[in-house]
């Protein structure tokens, strides 16, 4: 019987599934609440044949699938995952699989907008105050009438436009290999560099993490941003310097930025975004939702029973 280990499962809810029925009699499946990395990993999976992984939870590099030889497959969720060394694991003999569908795509808008109504409304500050037994704190800028940035026009940055529109918003559009002609496509205006964050009062963060992406958003870039305006992140922690970002919250020009995803996840106790007063802060769940949930557990399950009659499906 194939054992499988689920990483990863802070809210019990892979546990709670009813998708893992389906392999009753031909699989042992244990879930683990907490996230355990390097050496620690390894003696963890020892005894696995199988791992799921959802998203980039836990990395997963070339030395720790080198030191797993029992390891035969490997299912993360979603189409892709910049944590895994697939080419390791390919070498190793190592199956991986994934899966498709847009419920993630989706939770994730709805989560980018919003982290931008809440910072921009302050809406965590006025909570708080209420909760210490105040009432009214500060003055919202008013959405209408102003300027939405978005950084990539991907899948989910191409989604983003039609929310800030309703709102009353314009909307500009950039990135360095995109042209007026891509901004057009998805009904937007494109921005020059030095346009986009001279009048953007908020920009939001749609990228893919790769080497050509870390830190994409830097130093210049932050402060280029224009006085009072926001920046939000629900894409990769890495396509952002985050000491330039500090920097530019505790000495201008930002007003505030809410943050979904960092370097480090979760992100360490004493990290000073967690507490920093202009920061709002989630813990990377913009494609967190009961229907991607749901898609992602199903299809890792199929993942799992295609692999056992020796017809893996959705590899990579």
């Amino acid at each position: 019987m194939m054992r499988v280990a689920v990483l990863d499962d802070y809210q019990g809810a892979a546990r709670a599934s009813d998708a893992w029925t389906a392999l009753a009699g031909r699989a042992e499946v244990v879930f683990f609440s907490d996230s355990v990395r390097g050496r620690a990993l390894v003696e963890r999976l020892a005894a696995f044949d199988a791992v799921v992984l959802m998203r980039e939870r836990t990395p997963v590099p070339r030395a720790v699938i080198e030191a797993l030889p029992r390891l035969v497959l490997i299912v993360s969720s979603g189409r892709a995952n910049a944590a895994l060394d697939t080419e390791a694991a390919c070498e190793q003999g190592i199956v991986t699989c994934g899966t498709v569908g847009l419920a993630g795509v989706t939770a994730t808008v709805e989560h980018t907008w919003a982290l931008i109504l809440a910072v921009v409304r302050g809406v965590a500050t006025e909570h708080d105050t209420i909760r210490d037994g105040g009432w009214m704190r500060g003055v919202p800028p008013q959405l209408a009438g102003r300027t939405l940035g978005v950084v990539g026009l991907g899948n989910l940055g191409r989604l983003i436009p039609p929310v800030a529109y309703s709102l009353g918003m314009q909307v500009v559009a950039w990135s360095r290999n995109m042209t007026p002609a891509d901004a057009d496509a998805v009904g937007v205006r494109y921005a020059a560099y030095d346009e986009f964050f001279a009048t953007a009062d908020v920009v939001t963060l749609h990228l893919k993490l790769s080497d050509r992406s870390r830190h994409y958003i830097g130093e210049a870039e932050l402060q280029a941003m224009r006085p009072g305006s926001f920046l939000v992140n629900t894409s990769r922690g890495g396509v952002l310097d985050t000491q330039a970002l500090l920097r530019a919250l505790d000495h201008g020009p930002l007003a505030g930025a809410a943050l979904d995803v960092f370097d480090e996840e979760p992100l360490p106790l004493e990290h000073p975004l967690r507490r920093h007063p202009k920061c709002l802060v989630t813990p990377h769940m913009g494609y967190v939702s009961d229907a991607s949930y749901a898609e992602y557990y199903a299809q890792i399950v199929e993942d799992l029973m295609a692999y056992l009659d020796g017809a893996p499906i959705r590899t990579w």
